[in-house]
């Protein structure tokens, strides 16, 4: 009890790198990771009696094992999500035993995407947020890009200009996604309907990181009389527009086409959904640089594919080796190379459906967001076995449609206000 108790009253100094608050609050170490394991002995304890473990037991322990695997840093250790780790372990295990056999990769290969579809579905479910989806895209993107220097291009089949381009594709989906991470533009409140200000030192745990930017938790409590006060017939169609437009959550009156993120926990500006492969909401700010990773994406993918397949069947077709490469998995390396290129192949068809629909769900001027509520609602007309719908609200031409979207990032609010929740 003196140890931690002290711990707790040397926390205003300053952390090493090793060094962190934990989450009860005392400073710790991390080569004390396996010191005070309350939660996990009586857990181990129980198990080996053969004893029923008790209500929470197992959720603490994970939570234990979580705040307690972290990595050195300047200014304290920093905690390392538990979901960025099973990609980096089980995709490279997956991939090398598919190799082994034509019937292992049928069987990894159909079970990988059912796996990761139902863990899509549980944390939807649950509206919790996760770094898998991200974790296995970037590690899926450096680790197929990886293999195809180390594998493919030693074989000799792709030359200078061929693995420059790849690489330069690679380089280019990066850069446009660490722009799409850069936010999607908040809904901020407005000075005039602001009160007073509450600053909070920790963040709450359903706010979406990228909306602090690393500031602390400001709590803007709103000033409802003012504005709303109107007595006129305007000024009553504009209190009805604005409490039909009110987040009951953010407590925030949001504009025309805005949406909350229940997953974030904050409101987007147009709001079109929260895509878990970026961990992030996509919005008028950062829609732009999401469709060119896809499109970065997709290019790199088809014309990577396109060059291991030359090379490890050149006496074949593109699509004619996909589906039939003889004595490919004679040998590991050829077998390894083809794997990938399947693997690859299934990655880049589910993105491709997506890239499809946001370039319809564009040249119609509507947002996927709105495009459910009206199908919800129906008030919207589906084409094209549900491809297409057209809401009819904000669609005009095609090229108005496109000039508007190509425009709306700069209609965006400045990136250097301070984030803040409105209460």
């Amino acid at each position: 009890m003196t140890k931690r108790s002290r711990r707790t009253l040397d926390q205003d100094d300053p952390l090493c790198c090793c060094e962190y608050i934990d989450r009860h609050g005392g400073r710790s170490h991390m080569a004390a990771c396996c010191c005070d394991c309350e939660d996990l002995d009586d857990a181990c304890d129980r198990w080996m009696k053969k004893e029923p473990q008790n209500t929470g037991s197992l959720s603490r322990v994970v939570a234990t094992i979580s705040d307690r695997l972290r990595v050195p840093w300047i200014s304290g250790a920093h905690q390392v999500d538990l979901s960025l780790i099973p990609p980096l372990i089980l995709l490279p295990v997956f991939l090398h035993i598919a190799a082994l056999h034509y019937l292992l990769g049928i069987v990894v290969l159909t079970a990988v995407p059912v796996m990761v579809l139902w863990y899509y579905f549980v944390t939807h479910r649950k509206k919790g947020r996760t770094l898998f989806f991200l974790s296995l895209a970037l590690f899926s993107l450096f680790y197929m890009f990886y293999l195809f220097i180390t594998e493919v291009v030693p074989r000799g089949d792709v030359n200078h200009l061929q693995s420059g381009a790849v690489t330069a594709g690679v380089a280019l989906t990066v850069i446009s996604l660490i722009i799409t991470k850069r936010g999607p533009g908040y809904v901020r409140p407005r000075p005039s309907g602001t009160h007073s200000t509450v600053t909070y030192h920790k963040p709450p745990p359903d706010v979406d990181a990228d909306y602090l930017n690393g500031e602390r938790h400001q709590v803007v409590i709103a000033n409802h009389a003012g504005p709303t006060e109107q007595t006129d017939e305007s000024g009553t169609a504009q209190e009805s527009v604005q409490r039909r437009n009110f987040c009951t959550v953010c407590k925030v009156v949001r504009p025309p086409r805005a949406g909350h993120c229940r997953i974030c926990g904050v409101c987007i500006l147009r709001l079109d959904h929260h895509c878990v492969w970026i961990n992030s909401c996509v919005g008028q700010a950062n829609h732009l640089s999401f469709l060119l990773t896809l499109v970065f994406f997709l290019l790199t993918s088809l014309y990577g594919i396109n060059l291991v397949l030359r090379s490890v069947c050149p006496h074949q077709s593109v699509l004619t080796a996909l589906l039939y490469c003889p004595d490919v998995y004679r040998q590991y390396s050829s077998a390894l190379c083809f794997t990938c290129a399947w693997y690859s192949s299934i990655v880049t068809g589910g993105l491709l459906h997506l890239l499809i629909l946001q370039l319809i769900n564009v040249s119609c001027n509507v947002t996927e967001r709105e495009a459910r509520l009206a199908l919800r609602e129906k008030s919207a007309r589906s084409r094209l076995w549900g491809l297409i719908i057209d809401t009819g609200v904000y669609s005009q031409d095609f090229c108005s449609n496109w000039t508007e979207f190509l425009t709306m990032s700069k209609a965006s609010e400045p990136s250097n206000n301070k984030p803040s929740d409105l209460v």
